[in-house]
Order: C-alpha cells, then structure tokens, then sequence
C-alpha cells in the first residue's frame, strides 16, 4: 500500500493501537497528522520528532473547537482514522451520569465531530477519501457488554454511525469503514488480566493492518464495513 503524498490525521495516534498505526503509515510514506489531549501526552508519544509525523496540541476531542484546531490547515486530506476513546469498566447501577456522559463523549461524540471535519476537508478538496471508525466487540455482540454497558452503547452508536455516514458520503468519493476490536495485546491490558491467554488476544499491528487497507487507495469499494478483529478469542 502506497500512501505517500497522502495527509492523514490519526486520532489516539498517541496510544498503543495508534502509535502501530502511525508506525505502519509512516512506512508505507504517509505525513501523520496527530492531535493530543495536552503537552503530556505528545511528550509521550515515541514517533513524535519523525519528520513525517506532525503533533498538535488539540484538547478533548469531544469539543468542536478542539477539532477544528486539530484539522486546521491540512490539505488535501485523504485519510481520518479515529481511534481516540476511553474505556469505564462499571455496573450501570453504579455508574454516575459523569462516567456516562464521559463514554459518550470520548468513543461517540469525538468519533463524529472528527468525521465532520474530515469530510468538509475532503469533500471541500473534492479528492474523495477515507474515514476508519473504532468501534470494539461489545458495540456488535451486544450481550458481552454486561458490567460495561455505557462503553458498549458508545460503540455500537459508532458502528451504526459508521454504517449511517458510508451511505452520506459514497457519491463524494468518500468510503467510510470501522473495525471492532476484541481485546488488543497492549502492556495495559496484560497488566490488569495477568491470567488471560494472551496468544489469544489479536496485536496491535495486526489490527492496525486491517485499518491501513481500509484507510488506503487500494480499497475501492468497502463501505460501510464494521470488519471484526478479534484475534483467536
């Protein structure tokens, strides 16, 4: 896959699955755009000083002054790959409207006021483009989400929001997919399920491959897809 010339905002490009991804896209030529929460976060970010990776100092995601910082001045835009979220692991009897609220904002809200500036930016370069969503297994198998239900709602509203947005933007050139992701392989996640099969588990480069096709010029005709990474589990 061939992405060089191409502009590509990476959100959560920060984290475990992001930073695979902007590894990935750095390797196959791409310019990285990736916006972080506050200096903190940049600073942790490994591939911050590349000279295809450009960091910005956003805010919450979930603030449409925070995105439209976040994708100011970069064009054309070919590609959006929204993998910024947070996780709340909770009964719902014991979850407060915050925590609720919170989900929201950071796995649906986010997801769609960053497609909406992604597709004003493509839409206003008429080039076309690509938009891959993160969504994760409980927003599809509804039923594995017990003891985190607002999570569970929050992605299967960016599955839905996803499979909505395809149908919008087809006739602009625009292909817009989702991937849903079992339980990656991160240091995280072996930290606080130390007695989990990890071979299970699918890594985070392999994901990160499944949304470089989908984010790439190679894919022609997928749309709408919520395309399930789940390893072996």
């Amino acid at each position: 896959m061939d992405f060089r010339d191409r502009h590509i905002v990476v959100t959560g490009g920060a984290g475990a699955l992001g930073t695979a991804v902007v590894a990935a896209l750095i390797e196959a030529g791409a310019t990285c755009h990736v916006p972080c929460y506050d200096e903190a976060e940049a600073k942790r970010f490994r591939l911050r000083d590349h000279k295809q990776v450009t960091l910005t100092v956003a805010g919450n995601l979930a603030d449409e002054a925070a995105v439209t910082r976040a994708y100011a001045g970069i064009a054309p835009l070919w590609a959006s790959i929204h993998i910024a979220g947070g996780f709340a692991f909770a009964p719902l009897r014991e979850a407060d409207v915050a925590m609720i609220r919170q989900q929201i904002d950071m796995n649906l809200m986010s997801c769609m006021l960053c497609c909406r500036a992604a597709v004003q930016a493509m839409t206003a370069s008429g080039t076309g483009g690509r938009i891959v969503n993160i969504s994760a297994r409980p927003g599809v198998e509804w039923r594995s989400g017990a003891n985190m239900a607002a999570y569970a709602a929050s992605k299967a509203g960016v599955a839905a929001f996803t499979a909505a947005l395809a149908e919008e933007v087809v006739k602009d050139g625009i292909l817009v997919n989702a991937v849903a992701p079992s339980t990656m392989d991160t240091p995280a996640n072996r930290q606080s399920m130390p007695k989990a099969d990890f071979a299970l588990w699918p890594k985070v480069e392999e994901v990160a491959a499944t949304i470089l096709f989908l984010a790439s010029p190679d894919n022609r005709v997928t749309r709408g897809a919520i395309v399930s990474v789940y390893g072996k589990s």
